[in-house]
């Protein structure tokens, strides 16, 4: 295989790998309507906000969400809202 395809196939890999965690989906799909308070996600996830900020810094760092800061408080955004076309067809590849 030649060396630009397995680099882009591992850029790939590293974005599936980010979205492959049943919280950072339901990030995923919440950012989806808005952009949100990583404090609102806190209460949507129902962990404590360090843990809520790790999974956003693993999604931030796969370039699937950006952030602003607003005060005290950083809200999340999505920044590529196909990659919710690929958590679609795993519903129904399930179905």
């Amino acid at each position: 295989m030649p060396t630009a395809k397995k680099k882009d196939y591992s850029a790939q890999a590293r974005i599936i790998k980010a979205m492959g965690h049943p919280t950072r989906l339901l990030i995923l799909n919440s950012l989806k309507k808005r952009e949100t308070c990583v404090c609102e996600l806190r209460d949507l996830v129902g962990d404590d906000i360090s843990t809520v900020s790790k999974h956003l810094l693993v999604l931030k760092k796969a370039g699937l969400v950006a952030v602003r800061r607003e005060g005290n408080w950083l809200h999340y955004r999505l920044t590529c809202p196909c990659v919710l076309d690929f958590a679609r067809c795993l519903e129904r590849v399930l179905t």
